[in-house]
């Protein structure tokens, strides 16, 4: 469980029993997966609370709006995301730690596309919530970089926004492609474009 959903469930006049905190993460998970599938705008929340095994009136004590929990699912998307990003810098070699993470901005593009026109709908462009989200994953992204380019298997001019918004063109160009493996070699692509000269040649 994320740091984002302990921090949430804390939130109240007393912490949440341990059935609710189980509960909580069973809808976050359910949110993420049937938003994943249909759009965050094209299921309902009845849907939602039968995935998780949990009844609808369970669903709006922890989520009263449906705003509430598509918040709750970004954030925890995020915070799962930064979270990987650390473990990924201190157990793997620099340029492995790089490649899985941008391998997982791409899976978590894939929710966040749906996700983002349905919040933008509602928070704007400039909402606390995407801005501050939007730091964390660039703040991660750059950790990552910054130590594949002081290894030397990294460019030196790579930064950190463009490897981002090439990951966002991944998702793009291949969301409607039957091709499941796609995706991978696109990326692959980048990763090779992404190699240090020395990296190359050793």
């Amino acid at each position: 469980m994320s740091v984002t959903r302990q921090t949430a469930e804390a939130k109240g006049p007393r912490p949440m029993r341990a059935d609710a905190q189980r509960n909580y993460a069973r809808l976050l998970d359910a949110a993420s997966a049937a938003f994943l599938e249909h759009g965050a705008d094209d299921v309902s929340l009845e849907e939602i609370a039968r995935r998780a095994g949990v009844g609808i009136g369970t669903l709006y004590r922890h989520f009263p709006a449906r705003q509430d929990l598509l918040e709750a699912v970004y954030r925890d998307q995020v915070e799962s995301l930064r979270a990987r990003a650390e473990k990924l810098r201190e157990t793997e070699a620099p340029a492995d730690a790089l490649a899985a993470f941008l391998r997982a901005m791409v899976k978590f593009s894939s929710t966040k596309r749906s996700m983002t026109s349905a919040l933008l709908a509602t928070l704007g462009t400039n909402s606390e919530l995407l801005s501050s989200c939007a730091t964390v994953i660039r703040g991660s992204a750059e950790s990552l970089l910054k130590g594949a380019q002081q290894a030397g298997v990294v460019r030196a001019d790579a930064d950190a926004g463009d490897l981002i918004r090439l990951v966002h063109a991944v998702n793009i160009a291949t969301e409607k492609s039957p091709d499941p493996g796609q995706a991978d070699r696109m990326l692959a692509l980048i990763l090779d474009g992404l190699r240090s000269q020395a990296a190359t040649e050793g």
